[in-house]
């Protein structure tokens, strides 16, 4: 039988034993003001006999940072045992030379988290842990967000799959619902049988002993891929983990692909048929500048935007400047088509992230300057240019526009890198709810009210978003093949009604007194929800 190690301080010892409960505070981190969307979360995984795979898994994470800062784990197995070792932070928070050595085997994955379906619990960071019927281990990490999240917890309800020492994430009852299904098959096969039944936006990487697995949902929504070591094979949410760990970018895993890697090489199954629907917002926001996706690097992408951008928008000025980091490519793609010189007017501070000391309300006061704070002799007296990639609520562009005045500039021209924000999503990012949404409180049947409205609310002397038509010509993708939900509101998958999703789905219909989730879930069946 599998044992499951688990290293983390006051959690639970190395010779615990797997079913070993353990409960600790877990406080709710605090995020700085802010107004960007969240992002959600980055995996990766490794298959390489000889190589330290816990450390490639380590760096893999630092490079996939970016995609989320609230927990970070590594799942480990040499053969005969699975080691997983997560906890609440960032990988270098969690992480230190004691517990990588300790952390020695052939197959690995790696998970850094933003919490999109359950809490920031311990309890729901990843990889999660299961045990199968037959006694083997099973460690699995999940990007994206699943939309019948409330069916699949029926169904382990039924089966009697009781969560993960309290787990409350989509992500653990896809877990389990896989580890059952192994009872007299292989994790293989469970996979191919389990798959199908996901709706949502997923990218998994799992394992057991020997194998890594990695799968890709039928839209293919978020990024996966798969890359070549001298000694084995590596995939990742990113290309930019590649190129940390010195591994050459293979191909994108296909959308509706499960891939399964060990001794006998690379195993290829489709589980369905491919309707390729890739977040735009990753060309945008969400991805590296160094990565690439579906051939197209997202720097480039970016500051195409910007030229597109200056077409469509231009304005008198005496200066481009990005929000960074964002911002850049973009800002530059514009100061290039507009021949507006580009200048650094806002220094960013690297280190400002999430805490979990709560702000004083004197710091809270100072809101955007935690972040953000511009070059005085830089932009008085400018005409300026500021390039975002987006605006969600509109606070921080409020906040900055009023900073930049007292700064000395002349004028605040806001330049947007994306179409408005008129939606949320259900595939992965954190937006706001649509009543956050400050572009969604607008006149959506008037698109220059809409724009003069948002312009009003942040304060810039002028406002152009860059359109739909031409922000999807930027990533050189097919229209067709792009998910732009956040933007137009048209849903590739369908979505059930507002009861069955959000992020505290589980933790609702399990704090309810009385209430089966089966009934819940089968109430809410097939009817399309939109905001």
């Amino acid at each position: 039988m599998t044992d499951l190690t688990i290293h983390s301080p006051n959690l639970l010892s190395a010779d615990a034993p797997a079913t070993s409960s353990c409960a600790r505070p877990s406080p709710e981190p605090v995020d700085q003001p802010d107004n960007e969307p969240r992002e959600e979360c980055g995996v990766f995984g490794v298959w390489a006999p000889g190589e330290d795979v816990a450390k490639l898994s380590y760096y893999g994470l630092y490079a996939l940072q970016h995609r989320g800062q609230e927990a970070a784990g590594i799942a480990v197995a040499d053969g005969a045992q699975v080691i997983v070792f997560k906890d609440l932070g960032l990988v270098s928070q969690v992480f230190d030379e004691q517990t990588m050595a300790s952390m020695v085997g052939h197959v690995a994955i790696g998970h850094c988290r933003y919490s999109t379906t359950g809490s920031t619990t311990w309890e729901n960071s990843q990889p999660i842990f299961r045990t199968t019927p037959a006694g083997s281990g099973v460690a699995l990490g999940h990007n994206g967000n699943l939309v019948n999240t409330a069916q699949l917890a029926a169904k382990a309800h039924e089966l009697g799959l009781d969560s993960s020492g309290g787990a409350t994430s989509d992500s653990d009852i896809v877990g389990a619902l896989l580890a059952h299904g192994a009872a007299d098959k292989t994790l293989e096969q469970a996979a191919l049988d389990l798959l199908p039944e996901l709706k949502g936006a997923f990218c998994l990487t799992f394992m057991d002993e020997n194998t890594l697995y990695a799968a890709r949902d039928p839209h293919g929504i978020r990024p996966l891929s798969l890359g070549r070591l001298d000694r084995g094979w590596v995939v990742a949410s990113e290309t930019a983990a590649f190129d940390i760990v010195g591994a050459s970018f293979v191909r994108d895993i296909e959308p509706g692909e499960l891939l399964a890697i060990d001794a006998d090489g690379v195993r290829s199954t489709r589980f369905a048929e491919p309707t390729p629907k890739g977040c735009i917002f990753e060309y945008v926001y969400l991805a590296r500048p160094d990565s690439v996706i579906n051939g197209r690097t997202i720097h480039s992408a970016r500051v195409e935007i910007g030229r597109r951008l200056a077409r469509e928008h231009p304005v008198e000025g005496d200066l481009v400047i990005p929000v960074p980091e964002s911002g850049t490519p973009a800002a530059v793609g514009y100061a290039q088509e507009s021949g507006i010189p580009y200048g650094q007017g806002l220094m960013k501070n690297a280190y400002v992230g999430r805490t979990f000391i709560q702000p004083s309300q004197t710091i809270r006061q100072l809101g955007i300057r935690l972040k953000l704070n511009p070059l005085r002799e830089v932009i008085r007296g400018k005409r300026l240019v500021v390039v975002d990639d987006s605006i969600v609520r509109g606070n921080t562009q409020r906040a900055l526009i009023r900073m930049l005045r007292e700064a000395g500039a002349a004028e605040v021209h806001v330049r947007i890198a994306s179409s408005p924000v008129r939606w949320p999503c259900f595939y992965g990012i954190d937006f706001a709810s649509p009543a956050e949404l400050i572009a969604n409180g607008m006149d959506a049947d008037e698109p220059e009210a809409m724009v003069e409205g948002v312009r009003q609310a942040i304060g810039a002397d002028s406002l152009g978003y860059i359109s739909i038509d031409e922000m999807v010509a930027a990533t050189e993708q097919p229209a067709s093949e792009l998910c732009r939900a956040c933007f137009d509101g048209e849903y590739p998958i369908e979505l059930p009604t507002e009861t069955a999703m959000g992020k505290a789905v589980l933790e609702s219909l399990r704090g309810a007194p009385g209430v089966d989730p089966l009934t819940v879930a089968n109430d809410n069946v097939s009817a399309v929800m939109r905001p």
